[in-house]
């Protein structure tokens, strides 16, 4: 049985919830960096299963926001927006030792775009 990659949103969604754990940017940042995985590993194979050859390397981040753009149509342009935002906040949240802004609201809009991009892909 093949993973279910949005259970990576229902994760982020529980630590965006938690109020409880001692180092809650720990668990902000992890919740963006699993909102952004379960959009994008979700999205790249939704491409492939429409036939885009979409590698398994470092390089099919961008090849899967390049093939998104590519369809031309509102709600490929859409989905591929909110993905690169959530790469770019997932970058923060996993290299940078000073997160840029608040780690908390970051976490809960990332969490509701990932939401959202599994969504649209059931319109395209």
């Amino acid at each position: 049985m093949s993973f279910n990659w949005s259970d990576y949103l229902i994760l982020a969604q529980n630590l965006v919830g938690k109020t409880s754990f001692p180092c809650q940017e720990a668990e902000f940042r992890s919740a963006i960096s699993r909102a952004y995985y379960g959009a994008y590993c979700s999205t790249r194979n939704y491409l492939i299963s429409k036939g885009y050859k979409i590698p398994k390397s470092s390089e099919a981040h961008r090849l899967v926001r390049e093939k998104l753009a590519e369809r031309k149509d509102p709600i490929s342009y859409r989905i591929e927006s909110n993905l690169d935002r959530l790469r770019r906040d997932r970058t923060n949240a996993d290299y940078e030792d000073q997160f840029p802004g608040a780690p908390d609201k970051t976490a809960a809009l990332d969490v509701f775009l990932a939401q959202r991009i599994i969504a649209d892909l059931a319109k395209i």
